[in-house]
């Protein structure tokens, strides 16, 4: 039997038990993140952390939405209100339903039925998760425009245009998958990593996706549209109590969320490690849930691991990377993929695949050694051969040429 049909014989009850499951474990799971963040990043930079609150510190981020939700609620005079207050309830509700078609589980006997622990199983599944994605950062753009205020909109502007850039080169990447898997249904693609996790098999839609979904959830080295340096606080600059922890509940929910789709795309989903299948058994299938989650929390490390190293980006250089590096480095790969996938399921011989991919390999090499050489070049060319770069400036009211030529007289 599928996980399509599985999930379709569920009474309306156990749908709605399984949501609850899946909200409550989000939200411990954001507890819980916040808690590690905070530990591990603090390890990084040698000192202790939250360690006061609850054993190890453990109730720290608990205390934390405690203090959030007693603060006084403001809303500025110059606010839309109504925008103000809908605009966090878009942001963490769209999070929270892109783990609908998320499978977290193989089969397993919940309340006497048996069932999978996930939602649903649309055939476009994937799909719906990166919609939902693109919904939620209506309410990050509402937010920065609501406010009335300058620097909460020129968050929500870079919030859109890194969505824009980023999801792009996010599809790009699991146009790879679906090729390999012949499906867009989370259920299908997990199944057809049985043998092999298209984590190996697709690498390059692996590093792609993986730099992407950074980018995604506005996360350092690419937090541009809350960049405190700049923005003061970025879109969220205005928000206090309840609606800020609703975007903080938000940022945390997303970065899982995006995880667990890394995990079912590349990683094989619920399915153990090589070796450990016989695992999946345990505890009447309920331990492939340790699988995923643990692999979940590998992808979260990872974004942690890049917040406690990596400098902020630029602007530019963050934008150009996304455009002018990630897409068409995917187009190139979607290429060589699909060009792989019709060679195999037209039985071609394996010497005339190995040789396209050689082929492959060397023009990716020489390409490479082209932009070194280029970029040699140019260092050796001497500065003086470069023009000093004019700039337009505004002439200064009430002065006159000659005190903007010499202004100490």
């Amino acid at each position: 039997m599928t996980t399509a049909e599985l999930l379709g014989q569920d009474p309306g009850w156990l749908i709605a038990v399984k949501g609850l499951l899946v909200f409550v474990l989000c939200v411990l799971l954001t507890l819980m993140s916040v808690w590690g963040e905070r530990r591990i990043v603090a390890r990084m930079q040698m000192r202790l952390g939250p360690n006061r609150v609850g054993p190890f510190g453990l109730v720290q981020a608990l205390a934390d939405g405690v203090k959030l939700a007693l603060k006084e609620d403001l809303i500025p005079a110059a606010a839309d209100k109504i925008v103000f207050v809908i605009a966090p309830i878009i942001s963490t509700t769209a999070c929270f339903m892109a783990f609908a078609v998320i499978p977290m589980s193989g089969p397993v006997t919940l309340f006497g039925h048996k069932t999978a622990m996930q939602l649903t199983d649309l055939p476009v599944g994937v799909l719906y998760v990166l919609a939902i994605a693109s919904i939620g950062v209506y309410g990050i753009v509402l937010a920065g425009w609501s406010s009335g205020s300058t620097y909460p909109l020129l968050g929500g502007l870079r919030s859109s245009a890194q969505v824009i850039s980023y999801e792009v080169a996010m599809g790009l990447s699991l146009v790879a998958v679906f090729i390999y898997s012949g499906s867009m249904s989370t259920s299908d693609i997990v199944a057809a990593q049985q043998k092999w996790w298209f984590a190996v098999v697709l690498f390059p839609s692996f590093v792609i996706y993986a730099i992407s979904m950074v980018g995604e959830t506005n996360r350092a080295p690419f937090d541009l549209a809350e960049a405190e340096g700049e923005l003061v606080g970025g879109f969220h600059t205005e928000y206090s109590s309840l609606k800020f922890a609703l975007f903080f509940l938000a940022e945390y929910v997303n970065i899982v969320a995006v995880s667990a789709l890394a995990t079912t795309l590349f990683l094989g989903g619920y399915h153990a490690l090589p070796g450990l299948g016989f695992t999946e058994q345990w505890l009447g299938g309920w331990f492939t849930l340790v699988w995923f989650f643990t692999k979940v929390i590998f992808f979260f490390f990872i974004f942690v691991w890049l917040r406690g190293t990596l400098p902020r980006m630029r602007y530019d250089q963050f934008m150009k990377f996304g455009w002018k590096v990630l897409i068409p480095v995917s187009l190139f790969w979607i290429m060589v993929v699909a060009s792989l996938r019709v060679m195999s399921l037209h039985g071609a011989p394996r010497l005339t695949v190995l040789a396209f991919s050689s082929g492959v390999v060397l023009i990716v090499l020489g390409i490479n050694i082209a932009f070194d050489s280029a970029k040699k070049r140019a260092r050796e060319v001497p500065e003086s051969n470069f023009a000093a770069p004019t700039f337009a400036v505004p002439s200064i009211p009430g002065a006159s040429t000659v005190e903007l030529e010499n202004p100490r007289g």
